[in-house]
């Protein structure tokens, strides 16, 4: 494959060899085509070269490798049975979002001086808005903070978001309670009132098509129970009792207070019993066995 620094060099020296030669000339009269999907896209290339009266005419589409379209007098791959060839220009039919790009048309001359030339033209295909996707919680909490997001990623050019409430139009004003970023769909409510309870539902809209809408979803706000914040408060201050208490017998333990309890405990527990009274029939036997004189 020839690059333009080379096709340039080969240029000059022919002109230094025959100044006076015509040249092989490719050019488009369209090389931007903005095309509505799954219509036809007309890629146009004309050519005037100095003898050869059939020279080779090839296309070929630029993308992380570059593929061919048009080569050998055939159409290739995929544009095998939706694609035509009249003289050198290309037309596809059918187009869809896989076709747009950059394409080549490349016309070889052999017998010129000059054998190679190229134009470039760039295909963009159009989408309509499609249905976006729209989240939306069933419920949220009073108070709270949040994002209800909206994305459609199918259109071309990207689309633009509206998000409406109960049927009206969200507008931002520079006192309403909430944001909306119209280029990535999102409606941000800072801090939820009752009265950000309702239907919810976003729209999507380029220059190509008509707008289209999610289905509108409710959202119900509520607000926290006295029994609730009771009990979440009563919970967090038995929790924070239990952990002073852990706290004040690990550092008892560090001190040795718990230490010296323990020894003393030990060394009660250890005392050795008082002996047990004599047996009765001992005492008996002791009698019988001495006498006392008066």
């Amino acid at each position: 494959m020839n690059s333009p620094k080379l096709l340039a060099l080969r240029l000059l020296l022919s002109l230094l060899h025959c100044p006076f030669c015509l040249l092989v000339t490719v050019s488009s009269s369209k090389p931007q085509v903005e095309v509505h999907e799954h219509t036809d896209a007309v890629l146009t290339c004309e050519f005037r070269t100095e003898k050869d009266q059939n020279p080779r005419i090839e296309w070929k589409k630029k993308g992380k490798s570059v593929t061919f379209v048009y080569f050998n007098h055939k159409l290739a791959g995929s544009y095998a049975g939706r694609a035509k060839i009249e003289g050198a220009t290309l037309t596809i039919h059918s187009v869809t979002q896989k076709d747009s790009g950059e394409y080549r048309c490349e016309v070889t001359a052999g017998e010129d001086h000059v054998n190679l030339g190229e134009a470039t033209v760039t295909l963009s295909v159009l989408v309509p808005p499609h249905v976006p996707s729209c989240e939306v919680p069933n419920s949220v909490f009073v108070g709270s903070g949040l994002d209800l997001l909206c994305r459609d990623k199918l259109s071309v050019p990207p689309a633009t978001y509206r998000w409406y409430k109960d049927n009206k139009a969200l507008a931002t004003t520079a006192g309403t309670p909430y944001s909306i970023d119209t280029s990535k769909g999102t409606l941000t409510l800072q801090s939820v009132s009752k009265t950000d309870e309702g239907m919810y539902r976003c729209e999507s809209f380029n220059s190509v098509g008509a707008p289209k809408s999610c289905v509108a979803q409710q959202l119900h706000v509520i607000e926290y129970p006295w029994n609730l914040a009771i009990f979440i408060s009563g919970t967090a201050a038995l929790v924070t009792l239990l952990f002073f208490c852990c706290l004040c017998v690990c550092v008892c333990r560090r001190r040795g207070c718990c230490r010296k309890d323990q020894k003393t405990k030990s060394t009660k527990s250890f005392n050795p019993p008082p002996p047990p009274p004599p047996p009765i029939h001992s005492l008996k036997h002791y009698k019988q066995t001495h006498s006392f004189m008066i």
